[in-house]
């Protein structure tokens, strides 16, 4: 009997490294395709065989262009995968951003470690090289959402704006008759920039991100919270470092600070710095886009980078760590496991006067969630830092909904799935949300685990069919 069946490859009971395997009959079909990140033994896994043979797999799409989605294809291509990507015109151009300089990272990360001899391997090698990531582009082919195309016989495909970042869709594949959701990540209702979630109404299987599945964002006023601690950093001299994802989280802090300013609640001559190289292209892409894909539009977003410093050479970001006025440094990467931003906090990470924002996910194994751990030290580039500097979590401006967001989301759902695989988040949060949906709306829920396969259903007990 053939059958349509489910494997998560990545994300299971962890939040990063999301590839989920669709096998049917006719097409097998990878959903996401991305790199693990945090704890060390996660990062491991990236050097792992995939689980599957990857010049078997038929076409894959992709939700978004975060790292933790998309930073595995270069060697999903280089391990004999040939079908097409399919995604959003916005995430094609962000993936390929994202992926260049994850390679180019890669690269120097390599030459680093063989230069320093700071390595066990001889010599030490990157995951993938800059030449590898361009030659996956050929295989990028840019769909249009709500709008199904064909991916076999039996298999239909439709992709929809689900907020999170620019050009992050959700995925319906029908599917022999049968509807089967990937959520993909799901936006908060209410962005600075980013219209709502569009959601599907039918489904009959829902595989689910749990990111903040245990958790609210609560009701604070993200704008009067980072105005506050801006005001309290600046009068006592310090500089306020917000460690920021590239794509999405930069964008939007960038609108809030403009805001901010307008309004008279921070001072209109604090400097705000943005340094990051990648940050800076992703934003210019986000401003190409703004008009049909965000709530602010082109013109506005050039007025406000009139305002912003952008720092896109390293030499600069010496100059700037060194420049004792107080300031607003926005810079990668937005869980302090490397970039630009731990050049700042080296300098700043002592000193009381100084705070840190931050305001996204912080992963298990991460600086960011070590400093959320009220941790008194930090080892950056071999060298333990005393932490001094005030840390503060921001929730209100999360990429992700929270508990009561997701179940709104899944409430869209008419008649409710028949199951509800949840993915994409760490025990607590995938236990805790598993409870909540199974009580309120009475749907078997069951967590996914690494390559356990799922048996969906079987196209021979369609009617019809």
């Amino acid at each position: 009997m053939k059958a349509v069946i489910l494997e998560s490859l990545g994300a299971a009971e962890t939040v990063t490294g999301s590839k989920h395997l669709l096998r049917t009959p006719e097409v097998d079909i990878l959903i996401d395709c991305g790199l693990f990140q945090g704890m060390k033994s996660l990062r491991e896994q990236n050097w792992v065989p995939l689980g599957t043979d990857a010049h078997m797999i038929d076409v894959m799409l992709l939700t978004h262009a975060h790292l933790d989605h998309c930073g595995y294809i270069p060697l999903l291509v280089k391990y004999g995968f040939k079908g097409k990507i399919y995604m959003s015109k916005p995430t094609m151009e962000l993936a390929q951003l994202i992926l260049l300089d994850s390679a180019k990272l890669q690269e120097e990360e390599a030459e680093n470690a063989n230069r320093h001899n700071y390595t066990r391997h001889k010599p030490a090698k990157p995951l993938y090289t800059v030449g590898e990531a361009k030659a996956s582009f050929r295989y990028f082919v840019e769909i249009q959402e709500n709008i199904p195309f064909k991916l076999s016989e039996n298999c239909w495909c439709t992709f929809r704006l689900a907020g999170h970042i620019l050009g992050a869709c959700s995925i319906l594949i029908d599917c022999y008759g049968k509807k089967i959701l990937f959520s993909g990540d799901i936006g908060k209702s209410h962005s600075e920039i980013l219209p709502a979630p569009d959601y599907f109404t039918q489904a009959d299987y829902v595989i689910m991100e749990s990111t903040y599945g245990d958790r609210l964002h609560g009701e604070l006023d993200a704008y009067s919270e980072i105005a506050t601690h801006i005001n309290h950093t600046i009068d006592n001299g310090g500089n306020v470092i917000i460690p920021s994802f590239a794509v999405g989280r930069a964008q939007e802090l960038l609108y809030i600070l403009h805001v901010l300013k307008a309004q008279g609640r921070i001072a209109n001559d604090i400097p705000v710095i943005l340094d990051s190289p990648m940050s800076a292209a992703a934003t210019e892409i986000s401003t190409r886009f703004a008009d049909d894909y965000l709530k602010v539009g082109q013109s506005e977003w050039t007025q406000l980078l009139d305002h912003v410093r952008i720092n896109k050479e390293y030499s600069g970001t010496a100059r700037l760590v060194n420049d004792r006025r107080s300031k607003i440094i926005v810079a990668a990467s937005g869980m302090l496991t490397g970039g630009r931003v731990l050049e700042y906090l080296k300098h700043d990470i002592g000193k009381a006067t100084s705070t840190i924002l931050l305001i996204g996910f912080q992963a298990e194994g991460t600086r960011g969630r070590s400093l959320l751990n009220q941790a008194h030290e930090l080892k950056i580039h071999g060298k333990y830092y005393q932490v001094k500097a005030k840390t503060v979590e921001v929730l209100g401006l999360s990429a992700h909904a929270d508990q009561s967001g997701l179940l709104t989301w899944l409430r869209k759902i008419n008649g409710f799935p028949k199951l509800v695989m949840l993915v994409h988040g760490e025990p607590c949060a995938l236990e805790a949300l598993r409870v909540k949906i199974n009580y309120e709306l009475n749907i078997d829920v069951k967590i996914m685990k690494q390559h356990q396969q799922v048996i969906l259903f079987s196209p021979e007990d369609i009617d019809g069919l």
